[in-house]
């Protein structure tokens, strides 16, 4: 149930402010950048209104289950929805992941030079155009796969960078340690792909064509809609939004990696391609988003998970982040796009 929440901390925090303000170049140039903020001076959340918003649009959204998070950076203040509700994360597990990796690039324990010559067995299924590419291309740099985890989603970029830093239980020891136990990555995405629908172990063979659509079609049908509840009901690899927005808070603090490393993901997660008809289509003009998007497949008319999470600021540097996940939809892509934007219109009203 929505509820208030009481800050954890009423200090903003403004270096990275300041990287969300530059990153499209004069997007925000009416800010005055010399401002101080020292104590909360933003309008409290329209608890209330949000409140009879997100009921009304978790309503139609049904029979999927709605998870919303609002935080004010600046102050503190969180509004949350089924905020204790697990929820699958699909690739809004890469931000956590991505953190990670920068805490190891920090530690001086990975480089992003660092050269890495993939072999077929280290593909992994779709989304992932550098396993489209293989093998016209094989050679990357640690930071060119960081960069198409963050910016394109890519799954391939993701399992190994997740293999270099020590595997799943490594990212989720890392979080854990952080104090975000909430939020808990599991399993490499060529593991979490096929479990999603009953299927057997990932082979490579399945990139090619429609191979695995067909290979997912090869399980019957009442087996698949079994895996996929039962991956709804999984705790492995999910967030609530109360967690993920005490990630995203900590992230601005710089409480999990350096002011370097924060303002690198920021400005890759402005970057972001994907899934913009979602959080950023309930965006007025002119106000910045950095985001992460999560997308399963869907599968006799059920969509796993369908979520978007990041932070917003406006003009007057105001920012705010903002988690929605939405999971069991049976609407089609642009009705679930349309759910989560309207979670984001409502949260700009209600943020005033």
């Amino acid at each position: 149930m929505p509820r208030l929440e009481e800050p954890a901390r009423r200090k903003a925090t403004l270096d990275r402010r300041a990287v969300l303000i530059a990153a499209p170049a004069g997007l925000l140039a009416a800010c005055e950048p010399k401002m101080p903020i020292t104590v909360s001076t933003t309008p409290k959340i329209d608890i209330a209104g949000l409140t009879k918003a997100v009921v009304g649009i978790a309503a139609a959204a049904r029979p999927a289950n709605l998870g919303v998070g609002l935080s004010n950076l600046e102050s503190g203040e969180a509004f949350v929805f089924n905020g204790d509700r697990r929820f699958p994360m699909q690739s809004v597990f890469k931000l956590p992941l991505a953190a990670a990796v920068l805490a190891e690039v920090d530690a001086g324990r990975a480089l992003f030079t660092e050269r890495v010559t993939l072999e077929e067995k280290q593909l992994s299924p779709a989304f992932s155009p550098i396993a489209e590419g293989w093998p016209a291309r094989k050679a990357y740099s640690l930071q060119e796969l960081f960069e198409a985890m963050v910016v394109d989603s890519d799954n391939t970029a993701a399992d190994v960078l997740m293999k270099r830093i020590g595997g799943p239980g490594a990212v989720t020891a890392w979080l854990t340690a952080r104090h975000v136990p909430e939020v808990r990555v599991d399993r490499y995405e060529r593991e979490l792909q096929p479990d999603v629908y009953g299927m057997p172990s990932f082979r490579p063979a399945w990139l090619k064509g429609d191979g695995f659509q067909q290979a997912r079609d090869a399980v019957p049908p009442l087996a698949r809609l079994a895996a996929m509840r039962a991956y709804m009901a999984d705790p492995r690899d999910t967030a609530t939004p109360r967690g993920m927005l005490e990630f995203l808070q900590m992230l601005e603090r710089q409480e999990l990696v350096s002011p370097a490393s924060t303002a690198l993901l920021t400005q890759l997660m402005v970057r972001t391609s994907r899934g913009n008809t979602r959080i950023k289509a309930g965006l007025p003009k002119g106000v910045l988003l950095a985001h992460r998007p999560g997308t399963s497949g869907v599968d006799q008319g059920i969509s796993t998970a369908h979520n978007d999470v990041g932070v917003f600021t406006f003009a007057d540097r105001r920012s705010y982040a903002l988690a929605v996940f939405l999971s069991g939809s049976t609407l089609d892509d642009a009705g679930r796009d349309r759910i989560i934007a309207e979670v984001a219109r409502a949260a700009v009203i209600a943020a005033g």
